[in-house]
């Protein structure tokens, strides 16, 4: 059995296939959202090389299909599902404890500021931004609380919510899969053998402009941001 040693192993998908298979994938895809402490948790490199490992995965779970293209469908659709489940508690959470989140100390788990960053992206973005939020490490996390708080409306949610759900589990789990035999009838490459280098490509891709917009994005201290908002909140709890 695998073992997590260090904090970096934290980092590393693999590790949790190993250990827990197809049920602790669904367990971190929902935590992510909807227990709101999995953000520090791999979540497109968990995808992404679960579909590589898809057929051993269900294989090992339920037994083989005899169909690659099944057994990935399968291991993707579970996966949305938890997604979604994890979104609605989520925005549930963010309409039965509304403001109260914006007053609440910042622990090793909880970061207040990352209710602004969220708050800030679905201004701006509006009811796609439940969608495009999916694909963005750590903005995916809060964002379901954003939208439950300032209360969007529920089916408009839940359309956005199961769009970008499916959107982002079988995008990433197909191309993990599919990849995997492209590079190896093509190139002979073994992307199993090159996960490390998977994982840091693609936690750049994911992570680095979510950094720079928080780095470079609105100031640290913004009124607007931090009293007006909050009192529109409160306004609207009333």
């Amino acid at each position: 059995m695998e073992d997590i040693n260090t904090w970096r192993d934290l980092l590393n998908p693999e590790l949790y296939i190993k250990m827990g298979g197809f049920w602790l994938i669904l367990f971190i895809v929902f935590a992510e959202t909807g227990l709101f402490v999995g953000f520090f948790l791999p979540g497109d490199s968990l995808l992404f090389v679960s579909g590589i490992y898809a057929v051993d995965i269900i294989k090992e779970t339920f037994g083989s299909t005899g169909s690659d293209f099944l057994d990935t469908t399968i291991l993707a659709t579970a996966v949305a599902i938890a997604a979604i489940v994890g979104n609605q508690v989520g925005y549930w959470f963010g309409r039965k404890t509304g403001p109260a989140l914006y007053n609440k100390k910042d622990t090793m788990l909880f970061k207040k500021k990352y209710l602004y960053q969220a708050h800030d992206f679905f201004e701006k973005n509006g009811a796609l931004a439940i969608i495009m939020a999916r694909f963005l490490p750590v903005v995916r996390t809060f964002m379901p609380i954003v939208a439950g708080i300032v209360k969007m409306d529920r089916k408009q949610f839940v359309r956005d919510n199961v769009i970008g759900g499916v959107l982002w589990s079988f995008i990433l789990i197909f191309a993990g899969h599919y990849l995997d035999k492209l590079f190896m009838d093509q190139f002979g490459i073994n992307l199993k053998e090159k996960l490390e280098f998977i994982i840091i490509i693609i936690v750049l891709v994911t992570t680095v402009p979510v950094i720079l917009k928080f780095v470079f994005g609105a100031p640290k201290e913004n009124p607007k941001l931090e009293d007006e908002v909050l009192d529109d909140l409160i306004d609207k709890e009333k």
